[in-house]
């Protein structure tokens, strides 16, 4: 009770971070409209807590899309099963969800309301759980640190709004590599059981927690090559003994998958699974895997599984196939190299990047002179090997970034910095470390009140990034990039443009009275539905519509007049024409809008 007591105004400012955080990410996404991703993924949602059939979006698990869905039940929202979307399309989820939002009676506004708030609560327990992690590790301050950082991301915050899987799979690693830890460190029954149900959980999030294999792999090996560093005989022998509980992990959490699989096929007919399977595998590369896949589709055991598989074997042909991407000044369907590092250095508010810089220059420095004093190979090596058997946990956040990041960058998706999303409350945690002991340290050229000092006037940066930028928190661009009002120049999509500025569209257009306007609208909301008689499709290619009100999406008019980048053969050069023309107005950074003569 006197901890407590002693404790309660850490736990008192933390709570004011939350709810911060929530406040602004709630008062924001209530003008933001349906986003690219959001519609496929609220509607697969509702269809399977009503149906129990998982023919819609099965590129992505089940658990977020449901937990989406569970307020949209009490509203009793009308879902046609006689659309076409539904009885003749194979995952014909986009016209699916644009049916379910706009044409089928329901309320879209209030229905990606609900699945939204339904979702941030993730958010909020992933706040949790950092601030709760970092003080474990160092102490109050250092959580208070950590759970600043990630609460006031606007690039977490742009995210956590949406039904999307990004926010999702991070809690999901995070979840995952902290029972993962505590069972390497305290290897008990109990523990065991407990990180091989994080690890099915986890599956269920997002099929990118695949990779917590390779990293369990790898991670707990080089556990036990420092633990047993000095027994050099016997190292393979007892990494064959401890491996067991290792693969029980696996297999506890793949049998955790099964249930949740299992309804969600429960009604999808087993024919119907099978012909949709082979349909979606049919260029799928390696085939005798796809092949399998197929097999398994239409067995009553092994269906949730081979749903689950159809899932993955999506991502991985979704990953090598790519998507048309703008990237400073070029549109491509395979990667660049630099795409992540360069959108990560203009997207992350400059105090966060300040402070992962000078972590880094500070564990650099500690790693330099552990070498500079311990000159032999092999004393280095012990070195090393001791501090990973001691901070297993910081061991296993750096790998899960590099691992993460190394995937993602020779990958072939670059649609936006949301694929690497899920490292960020490990970046964040790794900064809060090493800014406490630097702050703890009495050596140096700083005293103690002046580091804090420093701290305190980047955190205050930091916060006055996140509010300025209100509402357009997923258009954030920082002042490198020359601020959100440039950032279309450098990258779009979902860095900048994913529809979610169309109700804002339809309100300048009533401010100005605007009787007819040409729209090319990149996102998941229904110009019909929103703007109504005022609304014309823009055909950029139509020379008799050149004139009078236009409005585009950054994400098309940067993709029309555009360099092509080599090997991409399609036009891009379409909106050239527009660079004869300044805009009038630009709603959210992300729809600019012209006035021709």
């Amino acid at each position: 009770m006197r901890n407590i007591k002693k404790n309660l105004p850490y736990f008192i400012l933390a709570g004011i971070i939350i709810s911060v955080s929530l406040a602004l990410s709630v008062l924001s996404l209530m003008g933001d409209s349906v986003t690219t991703d959001e519609s496929p993924h609220i509607v697969s949602g509702y269809s399977y807590l009503t149906q129990k059939d998982m023919r819609l979006n099965p590129e992505h698990p089940p658990l977020i899309k449901d937990i989406a869905a569970i307020p949209l039940l009490f509203e009793k929202a009308k879902f046609d099963t006689s659309h076409y979307s539904w009885t003749n399309d194979i995952n014909g989820q986009w016209t699916a969800g644009t049916h379910f939002l706009y044409e089928s009676g329901n309320n879209p506004d209030k229905i990606a309301l609900s699945a939204r708030l339904a979702v941030l609560f993730i958010f909020i327990a992933l706040c949790i759980f950092v601030f709760w992690w970092g003080r474990k590790k160092y102490g109050y301050w250092g959580g208070l640190f950590a759970l600043a950082l990630i609460a006031l991301s606007p690039n977490m915050i742009a995210h956590a709004r949406y039904v999307t899987t990004d926010t999702g799979a991070a809690f999901a690693f995070i979840l995952a590599t902290f029972f993962f830890v505590k069972y390497v460190s305290k290897p008990t029954l109990k523990n065991l059981i407990f990180s091989g149900v994080a690890f099915g959980i986890a599956q269920l999030f997002k099929f990118s927690l695949f990779l917590l294999i390779p990293l369990y792999i790898f991670t707990f090996g080089a556990y036990i090559v420092a633990k047993n560093y000095s027994a050099k005989s016997s190292l393979w022998s007892k990494f064959l003994k401890l491996a067991k509980p290792l693969i029980a992990i696996f297999v506890i959490g793949y049998l955790i998958i099964w249930p949740f699989y299992q309804y969600h096929v429960w009604n999808y007919p087993a024919e119907r699974q099978k012909t949709d399977t082979e349909f979606i595998l049919r260029s799928f590369p390696i085939r005798p895997i796809a092949d399998s896949v197929v097999w398994m589709a239409d067995k009553p055991i092994i269906r949730p599984y081979a749903q689950y598989l159809l899932g993955l074997l999506m991502v991985f042909q979704r990953t090598g196939g790519g998507n048309t991407a703008y990237f400073l000044g070029d549109v491509s369907s395979t990667a660049w190299k630099s795409y992540f590092p360069t959108v990560y250095i203009l997207k992350e508010p400059i105090p966060i990047l300040i402070f992962v810089f000078f972590s880094a220059i500070l564990a650099l420095y500690s790693i330099i002179r552990r070498i500079l004093s311990d000159k032999k190979i092999g004393k280095i090596c012990s070195v090393l090997l001791d501090w990973i058997q001691k901070n297993f946990a910081e061991f296993t956040w750096i790998s899960f970034i590099v691992l993460y990041w190394t995937s993602s960058i020779t990958g072939n998706l670059n649609i936006g910095l949301r694929h690497v999303l899920p490292t960020f409350p490990f970046i964040y945690l790794l900064v809060s470390g090493k800014i406490s002991k630097w702050i703890s340290d009495k050596k140096g050229a700083f005293d103690k009140s002046s580091k804090i000092f420093i701290l305190a006037v980047l955190l205050i940066w930091l916060a006055r990034e996140t509010t300025s930028i209100f509402p357009s928190y997923l258009a954030y661009f920082n002042q490198f990039a020359g601020g959100s009002a440039n950032g279309y120049k450098y990258a779009a999509d979902s860095n900048l443009d994913w529809g979610q500025d169309l109700k804002r569209l339809a309100k300048y257009i009533d401010d100005n009275n605007i009787d007819k306007i040409k729209l090319d609208y990149f996102g998941g909301g229904s110009p019909a539905y929103s703007l109504g008689e005022k609304y014309e499709r823009m055909n950029p290619r139509d020379l008799s519509q050149r004139h009078g009100w236009i409005a585009v999406s950054a994400t098309l008019l940067q993709n029309g007049r555009a360099i092509a980048a080599k090997g991409f053969d399609q036009d891009t050069s379409y909106y050239k024409w527009l660079d004869n023309y300044e805009p009038v107005a630009k709603i959210g950074y992300s729809i600019f809008i012209y006035k021709l003569d």
